[in-house]
């Protein structure tokens, strides 16, 4: 099995912005050990504390993926001007934050741009 490429990620306008390219395209629990680690590592270093998950490659997760999304965003959440949002989702993925109703805890855009522009007028 092939590593997948690291996320993409890079501070514009403020804001921490991480693309999770095509190698994230389902994201099972083989990706998720690592991918926790980089994307919780990414929460505690933003400053200011502000992040943007671009699942626009994403097609499939589960519940393991939401408990990583969970503590990403616990982090912020305990951080004076904190933001928090997806972007990219397709119908499965957005479907399944609705079923969860985490589509009522966190911003969610169409695209990355989209939420690098809201997330830095906070």
């Amino acid at each position: 099995m092939v590593d997948p490429q690291s996320p993409e990620i890079e501070v514009r306008n403020g804001v921490t912005v991480i693309q999770l390219g095509p190698d994230y395209d389902n994201l099972s629990d083989h990706l998720l050990d690592t991918l926790q680690v980089v994307l919780l590592e990414c929460g505690r270093n933003a400053d200011p504390p502000k992040v943007v998950i671009d699942l626009s490659h994403t097609v499939f997760f589960g519940s393991a993926f939401l408990e990583i999304l969970l503590k990403l965003w616990k982090e912020l959440s305990e951080r004076e001007g904190n933001a928090f949002a997806l972007s990219g989702l397709n119908d499965n993925c957005a479907e399944v934050l609705q079923v969860t109703q985490l589509d009522s805890l966190w911003k969610i855009y169409k695209t990355h741009e989209e939420a690098e522009k809201a997330l830095a007028s906070v």
